[in-house]
């Protein structure tokens, strides 16, 4: 997510806390159980409120200090002095968020070792010295591409979850050059004859990660699976 986007999403989130912390014209502050909905800016703070929030949490906060937002929001419309200002707050919430994600990437990590570990004892499945794991669901018997052979193969990628976040479709087969995908993928496609299904288990060093593609609904760090069929090779020039 943008930083810039980041920003003025936590300063939507300062009118949005008036679902939590109401303040009145004086500045007086009141519980969200008086909280009603019945004009449309009511309906409107609401729904930023939801919007916001959720998007927040989203991206790691377990929690928010809603009183002290609220605060915030009164202080700059009533023009008292603030306690951070806003040329402060900008670098604090980068240096949170920051936190929060390493935390999470980290905590994904653990997952994704403890996955892999547990996966490598299943059987029918195999590691490479990269740590790379994959099962033969089917041996081909055609030849085996090199990195610079362009390869054409049907394939579904998920997640450890079974969420699927990428595919082919029966008819419409990928085709590109080993050495341009990720690592797991290039390593395991110059080992399989053509004809063969594997499963693969991509470990988050060998696919994207910390740093899966802007707009997927892949986590940092990762274990990425794929069943892919290896259909034709078509040799460099």
């Amino acid at each position: 997510m943008n930083f810039k986007k980041i920003v003025s999403g936590f300063a939507i989130v300062i009118a949005a806390t008036l679902v939590f912390t109401a303040c009145d014209q004086k500045g007086a502050s009141s519980s969200s159980k008086d909280v009603v909905i019945i004009s449309d800016i009511d309906s409107v703070s609401y729904a930023i409120g939801v919007d916001v929030a959720s998007s927040i949490k989203e991206m790691g906060f377990k929690e928010i200090n809603s009183a002290a937002v609220g605060k915030a929001f009164n202080d700059v419309f009533n023009d008292i002095p603030v306690l951070i200002s806003r040329e402060k707050a900008q670098p604090i919430i980068r240096t949170y968020i920051d936190k929060v994600r390493a935390e999470k990437a980290k905590e994904a990590e653990k997952e994704a070792n403890d996955f892999l570990e547990k996966n490598a004892k299943k059987e029918g499945v195999k590691t490479t010295e990269s740590g790379l794991q994959y099962k033969i669901i089917k041996e081909g018997t055609g030849a085996i591409p090199k990195v610079t052979d362009k390869v054409k193969v049907y394939y579904k990628g998920t997640l450890t979850d079974g969420t699927e976040f990428d595919s082919t479709k029966e008819g419409n087969p990928a085709s590109f050059y080993p050495n341009g995908v990720i690592k797991g993928w290039t390593e395991a496609l110059t080992m399989m004859p053509v004809g063969s299904k594997w499963q693969l288990y991509i470990p988050p060093a060998l696919g994207y990660g910390a740093n899966p593609p802007r707009g997927s609904n892949i986590p940092p760090n990762s274990v990425l699976i794929f069943d892919i069929e290896l259909l034709e090779i078509e040799p460099g020039k």
